[in-house]
């Protein structure tokens, strides 16, 4: 009997030895393709590494969230997987754009709502913390770590973001936060604090507009969070819709997608001028004559595709999407942005307020117009149109030639000349109504 005992024991052992190392196994090659952008010296210090677990579709990637408050944000957001309605009165929503699309003055028609929990960019973090190797499943690796951060953002979960914050947050309080001065919602109380009287070694590159805060304690920013009635986030570092299919299907969350969309013409030529350095061949090539070699005309025809596909599949309204995608061109909410402002917030399901709309009349009327390439004070409707004076129109050409089938969906009209191009009086968009677009 002893014996039996000794032979069981021994059998147990090695069958948990095969199963962990099989497991290793399948973990070290997933994380073989992770990196984290931390500096060596830095790096040692950090002591909550990210899983490489974080890869895969049903896991989460983040560790060490406070129960008690989670579980808050679950109750508040709505009732669990398992129930069969879905969440009533807190409404999520995500403005998903590319870089130079006007998003950042579209964003602040949510921002300026009071009972709206609002973040500028919050992934930006995580791109600069996390990348992985070429040749790897990049696209598909991301856009699964995005998803999973804003998921627990939408919850209310600020610690999210601790891993990806450099230097780590000490007790959940840290010195810096990209843009925190563009969301209202962090540069107000509870969550600004006043800074100390005494001078302290951390500041950040873009404190708070109107008030002088302290450090941002994450632990209040959750607290924030889940006082308001609703959570709204813009992003950039989005770009395939159908990633967020497990998030629409969360019942937690009640969450809506507005794709906002500019012409790709415009988006290009306000690149060339606030990121001089990274179009520097495409100036030369205007000015040369030379067509944009094919790594570059790539690269314009990846940014076309992936909007294209995205759009494409909000519009066609699969059952998971049905009634939460809105389809939204810069250009229309340029021209008219208090009407677009309503459809926007009639397709959120929320109410919009007396300082949202104060505010886009006072910065959409302004007269004079602003150096800064990151203000949201413009008059949009004699703004959005300057770049057909300035980009060449053989730049155009290649934009309309690689970008054809995204702009053909958006509503863009080809320009066939330069005449054409420059001359402001002859629209380049398409009927709204005729193409489907909200």
């Amino acid at each position: 009997m002893r014996m039996r005992s000794k032979y069981a024991i021994i059998l147990f052992f090695v069958a948990a030895l095969v199963i962990i190392e099989k497991e290793n196994n399948i973990i070290s090659r997933v994380s073989d393709k992770l990196i984290l952008k931390f500096p060596q010296g830095e790096f040692a210090g950090l002591n909550n590494t990210i899983s490489a677990r974080a890869l895969t579709e049903n896991d989460s990637l983040l560790t060490g969230t406070s129960s008690s408050l989670l579980n808050c944000a679950s109750s508040q957001a709505g009732p669990k997987r398992e129930d069969s309605k879905e969440p009533t009165g807190r409404k999520h929503l995500i403005l998903m754009a590319t870089t130079r699309t006007g998003s950042s003055f579209v964003g602040e028609f949510f921002n300026q709502n009071s009972n709206i929990f609002y973040l500028f960019e919050p992934l930006w973090h995580v791109e600069r913390t996390v990348t992985f190797e070429p040749k790897g499943a990049n696209a598909v690796a991301t856009s699964i770590v995005y998803r999973d951060v804003v998921q627990r953002l939408m919850l209310c979960d600020m610690y999210a973001l601790e891993n990806f914050l450099l230097p780590l947050p000490i007790q959940h309080v840290t010195a810096f936060l990209f843009r925190r001065g563009s969301s209202k919602s962090l540069c107000e109380k509870p969550v600004c604090t006043p800074p100390p009287r005494t001078k302290y070694p951390w500041h950040e590159r873009f404190p708070c507009r109107l008030h002088r805060c302290g450090l941002l304690n994450m632990t209040l920013a959750m607290h924030a969070c889940l006082q308001k009635q609703h959570v709204a986030m813009k992003t950039v570092r989005l770009r395939q819709l159908d990633f967020l299919r497990p998030l629409m299907e969360d019942f937690r969350i009640n969450l809506k997608v507005i794709q906002l969309v500019r012409d790709p013409r415009a988006v290009l030529a306000s690149r060339m001028v606030a990121f001089p350095s990274k179009y520097e061949a495409w100036k030369k090539w205007a000015n040369q004559g030379v067509v944009p070699d094919d790594e570059e005309v790539g690269k314009l025809r990846g940014n076309c595709e992936n909007l294209r596909t995205s759009a494409q599949l909000g519009l066609s309204q699969p059952a998971w999407l049905k009634d939460r995608f809105m389809l939204m061109r810069y250009e229309d909410v340029a021209l008219e942005p208090m009407k677009k402002a309503y459809e926007m917030y009639r397709f959120a399901g929320i109410p919009i307020t007396p300082e949202v709309k104060m505010w886009i009349y006072t910065n959409t009327q302004t007269s004079q117009g602003s150096d800064n390439l990151y203000s949201t004070r413009k008059n949009s409707s004699e703004q959005f149109e300057k770049w057909r004076l300035a980009l060449p129109f053989k730049i155009a050409q290649v934009v309309q030639t690689v970008c054809g089938p995204a702009m053909k969906l958006f509503g863009y009209k080809l320009a066939k000349d330069a005449e054409t191009l420059a001359n402001r009086s002859a629209s380049l968009l398409e009927d709204r109504g005729s193409l489907g677009i909200a």
